[in-house]
Order: structure tokens, then C-alpha cells, then sequence
């Protein structure tokens, strides 16, 4: 199981008062509300409790190994009711008696409005049951109960030094289980062995719906297929089998195990060209076991199916890796398929039973379903942010020019790392001792503002180098976004959305620019620019003062004929080109924005002395802490500063 990070704090001694009076044994652990969790809270409490025992404090004396199981089971319940039903972050505390050798355990959550879900809390007949978890804290606990308070949510167990389970005739029948191995005592009162057969059918009747309800909760909106067939197994084992393996199917190489139309068949009619399916999880009641299953299981990947059945198939037992108490029982695998494409096979064993329950076979074959529908849907996230990705890369330059005489900075953040930003860069030479620089932000987002960026880019390049003048450029820029970027986009539009409705023509593309020209000159660079409905670039000198260096324009792509002026200075040693886009400069605290009352030019008065990357960080770090939350759009500035 993977580790998570927690805060752990285990106390022996109180420092305010005697140490014979309250020397005492407590662990205190804050988890967070993940589907790791369950695992790491056993983990922490097993080990706090040998280290109690090893400690000689009064009270460990009473820590046996089945008061040390029963706690790490109730550990595990409440930490996974939490997590499942509460979602936050979660406080486990357990602490020790001195004088009864008891155990106290409390998980706090704080979703105080969710009550836990158990069905025995309620009258049977009126209340849907939701699991089993609650009901086997109250089989082990002397006493256990729910304290809320705001902001929070308590559940708490007392587990006695004797054995409460021993005394209660109606479980009576898992002593033996309980001497072998008390880690699968979750799975025997969850999932009853056959001889309860009624008990079983009467839980998976009442409670399948609500099971396969909040299974679908859980495993909607994930977007790693491997955390997925994570919590493929936290859902089935223990209670609907002792243990459970995912093995997921490489789509992107073609290794899918199963035959392909228009492929010539190997000797056994299957694909040979990869490495087949890839065990991605291996799930058992006692954590002990799960690497000898899952070196097993790897030595035994499922076959595909003589045929297109969808049901469950027999799966080898894997008795040697389970112990004595393995030898014999059952084991089932389904096939995950997803919009008719194999996602994997998920496969299911049970110790002791000559066959699955037809209920329990039901059960997990609707499970399956919406386990590879998750699968798929990852799957799908992932492509996606794989093509955005590249997409991204496409649009902006894979370096930037280095400029004699000239250091610059950049920093550009994207507000949706899963799909193409708005705002875009640029700095290239342009022959004949030219170098010319843009910061552009298209309207709007996504695949559209890509193509527009994908046309105004490399015409620019195009125009510079061709001798254009930078009104020039500008002037021919605004008609070909009038003209081919908005065809384009719209294009764009109608492959995502569809056709448009009557009445909705086309959509003019906006875009703000600024684009400017350096040539190196005798004790300086000379700068044209010009500024197209874009942020003004501020100048700011060796003296610490800071001024604009053009004049706002019209956008682009808004107004036919439209005539564009520019603006020419000298960079000199030292002077400072500060441009931005208005993530910058309409960044938001409350109804505040970053360059209220010249906020920007401020903050860069503040950069006097310092070089293009301190000044291009720091700018960054003061829009960042401006707002309480993170930036809410694109993020772009270019810094130029003269040698």
C-alpha cells in the first residue's frame, strides 16, 4: 500500500503534573481524507501499540494480541467511514487506560451534517442499510457512540482488555478465525460465510442499491485509472471477497490480449506483440499477504474469453500464496470493457467457498461495470490532457532568442493546466539586426483561442521578417483576424458544440497585442512598439522612475481598416521594458484590482536595482499574493532589460 504523509504525535508522559500519577500511553495522527488512509491508520496504531507494550507504562500489561487486532480493525472502520462518508481530513486519537487496560479510539471528521452510516443504527424496517463497518465496531467495542460539536464529527469506540467477542453466542463460530488471523474478521462479518447464506441474501437484497450508489460516488470523477482500481479493491475486499487484483490493458502500445480485426492471430488466436495486461492492484483482508498474492497473480495473468460473454469466469486458485488457511476456495475474473473496449479484468477470490454466492456474483459484476466506466473515463482525461499538453507546446516557441545587448525573463502560467491558455509570447529575430518581441491574450479559452494563436503567430513571424514595419504588421494582422481566424474558430466551435443555431453567425475573435521591434544601436537599443487594446508596457529607468511607453489602441479583429501607430524610444543601459497581459493587471482581491491606482507601476518602482529575473519574480510573487485565492485567469509578463 502506498504511504501518505501524516502528522503523528505519540505522548507518554504528561509534563504538568506527577509522572506516577499521569504517565500514559496516546497516539495522535491527522490523515487526510484519501482512500490511503485506512491503510496507514493501521498501520500507526500497530505500532504505537507494540511500542506501548515494549514501554512497561501502566495499563499495557492488558495489551494482548487480540486486544492489539481488535483495535487495529476498529481503527480501520471508522477511519474508512470517514473517508467514504465525511471526505475531509481526518484526527484519529487512541490512548490507553492505565487502570483498566482499555482502549479508547476517536475519529473526528469535520462534515458534522453527515451522520455515520450504518444500519443498525435505525429501525430496520425503516432505514435502507449502507454496510457493515459500524456494526463490527460495536461487536468488538464495550461501548461506542458520535459526539458532534461544530465544524465536527466524533466517533469513538471503548474496546475492554477482555474479550467482548467470546461472550456473544450469535458470532460465536469465528473463534477459530479469530486465533488464525483477526485481520479477516472484517470480511467474515461484512461477507458471512456459507452456512448464513439467508444473512448474506437478506444484506446484499437491503443493501446492494445503497452499496452500488455511493461505490459510483466514489469512483466518479477520478482521473488516474490506477487510483481507480485502488479503490476497485478498498470496495470489494473484505466485504465481498478476501482479496482482489486489477490488471488494466496498455491501450496506448495496442496490448490488449485480445484478438484485433484485420490482424493475423498467433497459435492461440491472441495478439503476441506486447507485454499484456499489467497488474496494477492487489488487495487482500490481511495486509501480510499481499505481496506473495501479487507474485502469484503475476505469474497467472487472465486469458481472454472463447467468447463475448460478459459474466464472470473461473480464475485459478492461488492457494500456495495464501497461507494455510487458503488452500481451497474460489476465485472469479470479470472482464472491464467500456464503450465495447477492454479496460482490463478484474478478478475476485474467496477463501473456504466451493463457489461465489449468486447474489455476490451479481453484485460485483454491476460493480465491474462502473469500475471500467471509470477506467475509461480516466482514461479519456488523460488523452486529453495529453493533446492539450501538445497543443500548448505548439502554440508558443520552443526557445526564446537570445538578444545582444538585451537580458529578458519570462514567466507564463497558464490558469487551466488542462487545456490551451488564451494568452501567448513570442521573441524571435527578425533579420537585418532585428528582433522583434509579442504578449498577445485571445477572448475566450480551449481550442478556439488555440486557433486563433495558431494564425496570429506565425504571421507575425512571417510579417517581420518580410521587412513589415510594426504598424504594418498590426494593420494586416487586424484583417487577417477579421477574415481567416474568425472562419476558423467558428470551425473550431462547431467540431466541439456543434452546429450553430439559426441566427448565430460568426463570432469575432478579439485579440489584445502588443508588439514591438528591438535594434541595437550605439549606447542602446532602439524599441518601436505598439499596443493593440493590450495592458500599456511600463518603463522603468535607473532613477526608479516608471512611465508608459505607447498609447492604447483598438483590439484586433474589431474594427475593418483599422490603422495602427507606433511608438519609438532608446532602452539604455539599465532601463527596464516591463509587458504584461491583464492576468496581471485585473488580478482580484474583493472588488480590488492589482493595478488600482497604478498598483502595477508601483510594484515594479519597487524592482529599481534589481536584474530581469528578480524583477520578473517578484511581480510574479506580488500578483500571486495579492488575491487570497489562486489567479483565476492566464498569467503572462515579459521583462527586457538593456545591458
Amino acid at each position: 500500500m502506498g504511504a501518505i504523509p501524516v502528522q503523528r504525535e505519540t505522548v507518554t508522559r504528561a509534563c504538568d503534573a506527577p509522572a506516577h500519577d499521569t504517565e500514559r500511553a496516546m497516539t495522535r495522527t491527522t490523515l487526510p481524507g484519501s482512500p490511503l488512509s485506512p491503510g496507514s491508520a493501521r498501520t500507526l496504531v500497530r505500532r504505537a501499540l507494540t511500542e506501548w507494550a515494549a514501554s512497561g507504562l501502566p495499563g499495557t500489561e492488558h495489551l494482548t494480541d487480540r486486544l492489539v487486532d481488535d483495535a487495529v480493525v476498529a481503527v480501520s472502520e471508522l477511519v474508512t467511514n470517514a473517508v467514504v462518508h465525511a471526505g475531509t481530513e481526518v484526527e484519529l486519537t487512541c490512548r490507553l487506560e492505565m487502570d483498566t487496560g482499555a482502549l479508547l479510539v476517536e475519529v473526528l471528521d469535520h462534515h458534522p451534517s453527515r451522520a455515520p452510516r450504518d444500519g443498525e443504527l435505525e429501525a430496520p424496517y425503516e432505514t435502507p442499510e449502507y454496510g457493515r463497518g459500524l456494526r463490527l465496531v460495536s461487536r468488538l467495542a464495550e461501548s461506542w457512540g458520535v459526539t458532534y460539536r461544530t465544524g465536527s464529527k466524533t466517533v469513538w469506540a471503548r474496546l475492554p482488555a477482555e474479550d467482548p467477542v467470546a461472550a456473544k453466542d450469535d458470532i460465536e463460530a469465528y473463534a477459530e478465525e479469530r486465533a488464525l488471523e483477526r485481520g479477516l474478521r472484517v470480511a467474515e462479518i461484512l461477507a458471512p460465510e456459507p452456512q448464513r447464506a439467508e444473512r448474506e441474501r437478506d444484506w446484499l437484497n437491503r443493501g446492494a442499491l445503497s452499496f452500488l450508489a455511493e461505490a459510483s460516488d466514489l469512483l466518479a470523477g477520478q482521473l488516474d485509472e490506477n487510483l481507480v482500481a485502488a479503490l476497485a479493491g478498498q470496495l470489494i475486499v473484505p466485504r465481498l471477497a478476501d482479496w482482489c487484483a486489477v490488471w488494466l490493458e496498455d491501450e496506448v502500445a495496442g496490448r490488449w490480449g485480445y484478438p484485433r480485426s484485420g490482424d493475423a492471430e498467433g497459435a492461440a488466436g491472441w495478439a503476441t506483440d506486447g507485454t499484456g495486461p499489467r497488474l496494477a492492484r492487489v488487495w487482500h483482508g490481511s495486509e501480510s499477504l499481499i505481496e506473495e498474492l501479487r507474485g502469484a497473480l503475476e505469474k497467472e495473468p487472465p486469458q481472454p474469453p472463447d467468447d463475448d460473454r460478459a459474466g464472470p469466469v473461473s480464475y485459478p486458485w492461488p492457494g500456495e500464496a495464501l497461507g494455510a488457511r487458503g488452500v481451497r476456495g474460489t476465485a472469479l475474473a470479470y472482464r472491464l470493457i467500456a464503450g465495447g473496449r477492454p479496460m482490463g479484468t478484474l478478478v475476485i477470490g474467496r477463501a473456504g467457498l466451493p463457489r461465489f454466492p449468486d447474489e455476490v456474483t451479481g453484485l460485483v459484476e454491476d460493480l465491474s461495470r462502473r469500475v471500467a466506466l471509470a477506467i475509461g473515463a480516466a482514461r479519456q482525461y488523460a488523452r486529453q490532457a495529453t493533446i492539450s499538453r501538445v497543443l500548448q507546446r505548439g502554440l508558443l516557441p520552443g526557445a526564446v532568442a537570445e538578444i545582444p545587448g538585451v537580458v529578458s525573463a519570462l514567466v507564463y502560467e497558464p490558469c487551466d493546466k488542462g487545456g490551451p491558455s488564451g494568452d501567448f509570447y513570442d521573441l524571435f529575430p527578425a533579420g537585418d539586426g532585428r528582433w522583434c518581441f509579442a504578449i498577445g491574450d485571445v477572448q475566450g479559452k480551449g481550442p478556439e483561442a488555440a486557433v486563433v494563436i495558431g494564425i496570429a503567430r506565425p504571421w507575425l513571424r512571417l510579417l517581420a521578417r518580410e521587412g513589415y514595419r510594426v504598424s504594418d504588421v498590426l494593420d494586416r494582422l487586424n484583417q487577417l483576424l477579421l477574415d481567416d481566424a474568425t472562419e476558423a474558430a467558428d470551425a473550431a466551435a462547431r467540431a466541439l458544440v456543434g452546429p450553430m443555431a439559426p441566427g448565430d453567425g460568426p463570432q469575432t475573435r478579439f485579440l489584445s497585442l502588443l508588439y514591438g521591434e528591438l535594434t541595437p544601436v550605439d549606447g542602446g537599443i532602439r524599441c518601436t512598439l505598439a499596443s493593440a487594446g493590450h495592458p500599456l508596457p511600463l518603463l522603468l529607468g535607473t532613477d526608479g522612475e516608471v512611465h508608459t511607453v505607447a498609447q492604447p489602441q483598438t483590439l484586433l479583429g474589431v474594427v475593418e481598416d483599422a490603422t495602427y501607430r507606433s511608438e519609438t524610444f532608446e532602452l539604455c543601459s539599465g532601463d527596464t521594458l516591463l509587458c504584461v497581459t491583464d492576468g496581471v493587471t485585473e488580478r482580484r482581491s474583493g472588488t480590488r484590482q492589482f493595478d488600482d491606482g497604478d498598483g502595477l507601476a508601483t510594484a515594479l518602482a519597487g524592482c529599481a536595482g534589481l536584474n530581469a529575473e528578480l524583477i520578473a519574480e517578484r511581480i510574479r510573487r506580488l500578483v500571486h499574493e495579492f488575491g487570497g485565492r489562486p489567479p483565476e485567469d492566464d498569467l503572462a509578463l515579459l521583462v527586457l532589460q538593456a545591458e
